[in-house]
């Protein structure tokens, strides 16, 4: 799996990515300006480098074969494993297929859909706006004085307890939204029937859409689990930084943390990115209505929902290896320089009591243990950073009939392996052993 190699443009972002991470480096090359002969630097990405070879230890092959058998009880077609500890990438492996039907066996340098582990990434980029002094977690979204202050929204806009949301109530799922009339970012085919669209909405048509709603409760008073909070978001970061979300994300955020492998996934398996799984939808699974009414009945992964649409609050695709990297750089260790600060940190972990969510995480308990999770048809992800500092990172290409509930199963794996083979895990550091550096 080749990839082209990165062309970093700017000196400046060279010198703090270098600082930062020592690491080869490689991206995607979105922007196609031609760079002056003293600005080209080449570079590699960490998913180039990584083989299952680099953990092929005797000493963890039961290990390897619990996690085998755990695909094999839910019929799950692939999966990849990333450990860090202290800041260490330790252990990366694939396991199954990456693609059944062309026969590739799953790689670490292989990228999958995250879900909503992407809300991670999404909750750091508005860090890094808050600390630049762009945006505050205390900021209005809508009305006069709002970020999205936009004629199309205010318009739209017949409650006046919407003018009270703020940043914060996005970030931690109390802005009022609910799922009454099903979750707006996943009943894409509902919203063009009641709003008699002619297409699928973009963003700025569905959030018009969604706000004409009335709120579930007053913002800041409940909790509801929101996607489409994490939209608007993911809006406000474009409207703050003057740049589209996946641009801002990976120049600020991605890139200067290590991760040059990551992008905002496309619907269908023949917009994939060269190194992308393919994905597989669990026995029994129906097909469903296309996502924009075209008529046509495709599988739940491939086109019933709009993943590319869903951007901060599901879109990503990476590796656990590289979302490791980032993980590296929001938790406040010292191995790693952090991309925010430790009052970013301290402000993204911080616990107050089981019923409210963090910010970007699922939950962080006063232990020191950080849990992210993401579920989308034909994906499941898990980050779990334990308090003595381990990471484990598993993302699968394959749903399963418990939908989110599976990751529990995943989190009773990491915890089993960690009581068994965490002794045996090798000393080294995958990020800077194989760079060399």
């Amino acid at each position: 799996m080749s990839r082209k190699k990165l062309i970093i443009l700017s000196p400046v972002l060279f010198c703090v990515v270098m600082a930062a991470v020592l690491l080869p480096l490689s991206s995607s090359s979105k922007d196609k300006r031609k760079p002056a002969a003293d600005e080209t630097v080449e570079m590699f990405c960490l998913n180039d480098s990584l083989t299952n070879r680099l953990s092929a230890f005797s000493s963890l092959e039961d290990m390897d074969d619990r996690i085998d058998m755990f695909l094999k009880q839910w019929e799950i077609k692939g999966a990849s494993l990333a450990i860090m500890r202290n800041d260490s990438l330790l252990y990366v492996k694939g396991y199954g297929y990456a693609d059944e039907e062309k026969g590739e066996r799953m790689t670490p340098g292989n990228i999958l859909r995250m879900a909503s582990v992407s809300k991670l990434i999404t909750a750091a980029g508005i860090m890094v706006l808050q600390e630049r002094g762009l945006v505050s977690l205390r900021d209005t979204v809508f009305g006069e004085h709002g970020i999205l202050n936009d004629s199309i929204f205010t318009a739209a806009i017949r409650e006046k307890a919407k003018y009270n949301i703020t940043v914060e109530h996005l970030l931690r799922h109390k802005a009022g939204f609910t799922n009454s009339r099903g979750d707006p970012m996943f009943s894409t085919q509902d919203i063009i029937r009641q709003f008699r669209l002619d297409c699928a909405p973009d963003h700025e048509t569905l959030v018009k859409c969604v706000l004409s709603r009335p709120l579930g409760y007053q913002p800041g008073t409940s909790q509801r689990y929101s996607n489409f909070g994490y939209l608007l978001l993911s809006m406000i970061i474009e409207k703050v930084s003057g740049e589209d979300y996946e641009t801002f994300i990976q120049e600020n955020v991605l890139h200067p943390a290590g991760c040059y492998d990551m992008h905002i996934a496309n619907n269908y398996y023949e917009d994939k990115y060269p190194d992308e799984v393919r994905y597989y939808m669990h026995a029994g699974s129906e097909l469903h209505e296309e996502y924009n009414l075209s008529g046509r009945m495709v599988e739940r992964c491939y086109g019933a929902n709009d993943i590319h649409g869903l951007s901060g609050a599901g879109a990503w695709c990476g590796s656990p290896a590289e979302l490791c990297r980032f993980v590296a750089s929001i938790d406040g260790r010292p191995e790693v320089k952090d991309i925010i600060s430790e009052e970013s940190v301290a402000a993204m972990t911080e616990y107050f009591d089981p019923q409210t969510y963090s910010l970007g995480w699922n939950d962080t308990k006063p232990t020191g243990e950080w849990t992210r999770t993401g579920t989308l048809g034909g994906t499941s992800a898990l980050v779990k950073y334990f308090p003595d500092g381990e990471c484990w990172v598993m993302i699968t290409n394959t749903s399963t009939w418990k939908g989110p509930g599976f990751t529990r199963y995943t989190e009773a794996l990491f915890r089993k392996c960690r009581e068994l083979y965490s002794s045996s895990l090798p000393e080294r550091n995958l990020f800077s052993d194989i760079s060399g550096s």
